[in-house]
């Protein structure tokens, strides 16, 4: 068996006002797979957003893929599925190692589930929460800002 074979992580998330704990995030998703690992980032399509949490984000799903795939430890940043299907990204990306942010235990549950169910052979990892507390998340910046700049 060839040892340089070539790891695939899987990492997905909204990505909207990108800031350091995505920065952070995607730095220890890109580290689990070990050395010659390929970090796929899956963005969170605008309508699944809205569904999620209530409300679209700022920047358009386009814009978000490509501020995550400029980013230094991504190798390819892709939209998500329009009718958000964890099995179909699954058998399109076949990854060996899922990450999930500290923040995302709903999707961790659809995807334990859907890898326990079909017997893979993926490994998930859960990375840690990074930085300050008031500017962990894009939803606490938002609201800083909105706070910073009102009359």
């Amino acid at each position: 068996m060839n040892e340089k074979k070539q790891k695939i992580v899987l990492a997905s998330g909204v990505f909207d006002l990108i800031h350091l704990g995505h920065i952070r995030f995607l730095e220890k998703a890109k580290e689990a797979g070990g050395e010659n690992t390929k970090l796929i980032v899956v963005v969170a399509r605008d309508a699944t957003v809205k569904k999620m949490k209530g409300k679209p984000p700022i920047l358009p799903e386009d814009e978000r893929r490509a501020l995550v795939e400029a980013l230094k430890p991504v190798d390819e940043a892709v939209l998500g599925s329009e009718k958000f299907d964890v099995e179909a990204v699954i058998q399109k990306y076949k990854p060996n190692i899922i990450a999930f942010g500290y923040d995302q235990d709903k999707i961790l549950e659809i995807v334990e589930k859907h890898i326990k169910e079909k017997k893979l052979p993926i490994q998930i990892v859960k990375i840690q929460k990074f930085g300050k507390e008031e500017l962990a998340s894009s939803s606490k910046l938002k609201s800083k800002i909105a706070v910073e700049f009102k009359h």
